[in-house]
């Protein structure tokens, strides 16, 4: 690396690792302190934080090796979850914060009663604490070493003496972090170096999230999302304008691939936005991506996203937070890798005989190839930073998040008030989740050597938690939910599962989430009606506290009648805000999306202009009806 690209790195090091030392003693007074900044995040800081946690490392690889098979309509199965977070903000974000829990699994014995919600407060503490968010943070610990090997040469900069018995080391060990054949001496140097370079990266990175728990995740996330957006800006500027402009990277992707790419994909397909010019676009893949903002693991916002409306200061900071998080997530990031994805299509051609599996991962490495082949000094060394920036931001929400789990459900909930019969300190449950940190972490180590491709682990991810959207939402939107329904849908979804993955290939994904989903909410509807509701006693408490919105008629009229007659109505606002909004996220996506590269309008329009045009329009005029919706009103102050 150049000696400019060497000092943004550190730069970037030291001020992370200062932020985590000076919100230590805040963060070491209590659970609360610690993972949920004691309550008083703004709403554009929790939602910037839950950009920049989404704005991994491994996600540009995976959206570049996605656009080479499917091309750019295959990114709608990212773009959709645009309605789950707007439903998220404006109909539970307010619901979460008022819960007052730490954790999402502890929310479960809020909610529900008796001995089935302390099981699945256990069974969800280890699921998504543990499963979910290790093989989350494997993917993630999988793409940055694939980003690190081409800058970081440890065995062209370290004494011989220091990295032999890394090199040997890692030979013992038997798994390679790079591409190559095992009995190749230069893949187990390269094996090395990555693996110096995790260690290196992870060690700063516990550092500062350990040590400064939420408060430091969130202002380093800030800062880190910040330089990732300068990076990737810059970089596709220079991508485009290596090209030629965005009107010739266009004209380049019609002339390169005027006979076909990898699997026959063609130009109209490798650019189209809408489904009328894409790549194996069927009625099942139109229907699960229809369903897909529903039929996903954080339909309702479980897990670290929750875990910033938590923090949040009010209710409406809350869906700030949300709304935040949506555009910036959806819409800014997008579009700043559009040119970037595109333009790799043309300046590193794919072979065409290479098969969907091997042309995932070559795409995945040619991105990094790019950074390091193209940019000069300076902007490389931002664009890297912006790159370990991202690898940050998400690994260290997820230690924080899943250290949360381990400490506040498993050893606070079971070891010491269930098992030991007493009250653990803050202090002392503060030093639980900082090893709990580094326990996460180690796991997330082992599984990552196991991935052969990102998009491998994300696809079983989502596989997985399509069995839980449904019935996530039912709990907090119908009073007759049970504990034995969401316990019948993650049991449905565990023995579902590899039936599936056995029997339908990565060409039937559609199909598999569909299918899946309508396994586990079956599943969750017949246990309701077996079992019948919770107990009313806990079941008003649950409504005093929480004030949901939705179907809770009985329960809310034995609290507040006014409330109870209002209670639908409610959730009609809070739709009505999430639909418009939405529509003001896709119209500005495709449209923007379509003047960047050259997209193929759908055939009854007369012209590329007037669909841009008309989108843009219909997408800002919008804007004041889901605001006046989400943000009016008596129940939005």
């Amino acid at each position: 690396m150049h000696a400019v690209d060497v000092v943004i790195l550190t730069a970037f090091v030291v001020y992370s690792v200062t932020v985590g030392f000076r919100h230590r003693r805040q963060a070491s007074r209590s659970l609360e302190e610690y993972f949920l900044a004691g309550r008083t995040l703004r709403g554009w800081q929790a939602g910037l934080s839950m950009a920049a946690s989404q704005f991994a490392a491994d996600t540009p690889l995976l959206v570049t090796g996605i656009v080479a098979v499917s091309g750019i309509f295959g990114l709608w199965q990212f773009w959709i979850y645009a309605v789950t977070f707007l439903q998220m903000g404006f109909v539970l974000a307010g619901a979460w914060r008022r819960a007052g829990v730490v954790t999402d699994a502890e929310l479960t014995e809020v909610r529900y009663g008796g001995r089935p919600a302390a099981v699945l407060r256990a069974v969800k503490a280890v699921y998504l604490g543990t499963v979910i968010n290790c093989v989350t943070l494997a993917w993630v610990l999988f793409a940055s070493a694939k980003i690190a090997e081409p800058f970081m040469v440890w065995n062209q900069w370290l004494p011989a003496d220091v990295v032999r018995p890394v090199v040997t080391f890692v030979e013992i060990v038997g798994v390679p972090l790079t591409l190559g054949a095992v009995d190749d001496p230069a893949v187990w140097v390269r094996t090395a170096n990555n693996a110096i370079s995790l260690l290196l990266i992870l060690g700063f990175t516990t550092l500062y999230s350990a040590t400064g728990g939420l408060r430091s995740v969130v202002e380093t996330d800030i800062v880190q999302l910040g330089v990732m957006f300068a990076g990737t800006i810059a970089f596709s500027l220079f991508v485009v304008a290596e090209l030629g402009g965005l009107t010739a990277m266009t004209e380049r992707v019609y002339e390169t691939f005027a006979h076909g790419g990898p699997g026959g994909i063609t130009p109209d397909q490798i650019l189209a936005i809408t489904p009328g010019h894409g790549k194996d676009v069927t009625p099942t893949v139109l229907s699960m991506l229809g369903l897909l903002w529903l039929i996903n693991s954080v339909s309702d916002g479980t897990g670290y996203l929750a875990q910033r409306m938590m923090a949040c200061r009010s209710d409406r900071d809350a869906k700030t937070a949300a709304v935040v998080f949506t555009f910036a997530q959806i819409v800014v990031r997008s579009l700043v890798w559009l040119p970037l994805v595109v333009g790799w299509l043309v300046l590193f051609p794919p072979a065409p005989s290479l098969a969907p599996g091997l042309l995932q991962a070559d795409r995945e490495a040619t991105y990094v190839r790019g950074m390091a082949e193209l940019l000069p000094p300076g902007l490389r060394g931002l664009m890297l930073t912006g790159m370990l920036a991202a690898l940050a931001s998400t690994v260290d929400t997820h230690l924080n998040w899943g250290a949360s789990y381990w400490t506040n459900d498993l050893y606070k909930r079971f070891v010491c008030q269930g098992w030991l019969k007493r009250e653990p300190s803050g202090r002392s449950l503060v030093w639980v989740a900082r090893v709990s940190t580094v326990g996460i972490l180690a796991l997330a180590l082992v599984i990552m050597t196991r991935l052969t491709s990102i998009n491998q682990a994300w696809q079983i991810n989502l596989l997985f938690g399509a069995g839980l959207g449904v019935v996530q939402l039912m709990r907090w939107l119908w009073w007759r939910t049970n504990a034995w329904a969401e316990i019948a849908a993650m049991v449905a979804s565990a023995v579902a599962a590899p039936v599936l993955l056995a029997s339908l290939g990565d060409d039937q994904q559609a199909l598999r989430l569909l299918l899946m989903a309508t396994a586990s909410t079956a599943a969750a509807l017949a246990a309701v009606w077996i079992r019948g509701p919770e107990e009313v006693g806990g079941l008003t408490d649950f409504y005093r506290r929480v004030k949901p919105v939705g179907f809770w008629g009985p329960i809310a009229a034995a609290v507040d009648p006014e409330a109870a007659a209002i209670g639908p109505a409610r959730l009609v606002r809070a739709l009505g805000a999430m639909t418009l909004a939405s529509v003001t996220v896709f119209c500005v996506l495709v449209g923007v999306g379509t003047w960047l590269v050259g997209s193929p309008v759908p055939t009854w329009i007369p012209s590329r202009p007037l669909w841009v045009g008309g989108l843009l329009l219909v997408g800002l005029a919008a804007c004041p009806a889901w605001y006046r919706l989400g943000y009016g009103g008596k129940d939005n102050r």
